[in-house]
Order: structure tokens, then sequence, then C-alpha cells
């Protein structure tokens, strides 16, 4: 009986630990730019040109895990474009996702940063201008 009591305590602290590892997935760093090289933004702005062709979301996580996921959700005024799932592979983690964009989509997008489970973990925005 003590074994299994103390199998179940262990189990339960283990589940604990997961969820509150969960519950600490932040999103430290949301920006957009033109490329990413060697694991950095380049041509970071809040405004692009109808020629810019890609703009790149860059996002730095942190409290994630080895099988951690994210989603990049991005909208043009208002309309879902893009849903970019991301692997985040440890407790400080830097990823990013990109969108072509037509000449024709000027005005604001936006990205929303979500969890696993569709939480918003934060969001920003950028123009289009013509």
């Amino acid at each position: 009986m003590k074994k299994i009591t103390l199998t179940l305590v262990f189990i339960s602290l283990f589940a604990i630990s997961e969820l509150h590892a969960q519950q600490q997935l932040e999103l430290s760093t949301i920006q957009f730019g033109t490329a990413v090289e060697n694991r950095e933004l380049v041509g970071a702005d809040s405004t692009f040109s109808t020629d810019v062709g890609t703009v790149f979301c860059y996002t730095h996580v942190t409290g994630g895990q080895d099988t951690t996921e994210i989603a990049h959700v991005w909208y043009y005024q208002d309309e879902e474009k893009a849903r970019v799932s991301l692997g985040v592979r440890s407790s400080d983690w830097r990823t990013w996702s990109s969108k072509k964009i037509l000449p024709t989509w000027a005005g604001e997008w936006n990205v929303r940063v979500e969890d696993a489970e569709g939480n918003v973990l934060g969001s920003s925005s950028f123009i289009i201008n013509e």
C-alpha cells in the first residue's frame, strides 16, 4: 500500500509540474521584418510597402518544453489568411513564420501567437502602405 501511495504522489507531482511549466509559456518578443538570417530578424519595421514580397513574424518564447507547440495566426482586415504551427523546443526559443504579401493587400495586418489550446499569448500588427 505504501508503494502505491508513493507512486501516486510522484505521478501527481509530475502532472502538476508539467501543468505549471505549460502555464509559464510566455511571448517575450514579437517583431516583423523582411528576412531572417542566422536566426536574427532583418529589416525590422512595422510599416512595409506593397512591393515587400514577404513579411516575417519573429517571436521569442520562454517557458516552453521540447514538445510545446505555438501558432502564428496571420490576419488581414480581420480575415484569417494563414495559420502556421511552430515547435518550441526549449524554455528559451526563437522561431518565425512568413507570409507572402500580394501588392493588392494594403492595409493593416495582425499576427496572433497562440498556444496549443488556442490561448492568445500576444499579438502585434503591421501596415502595408500603397
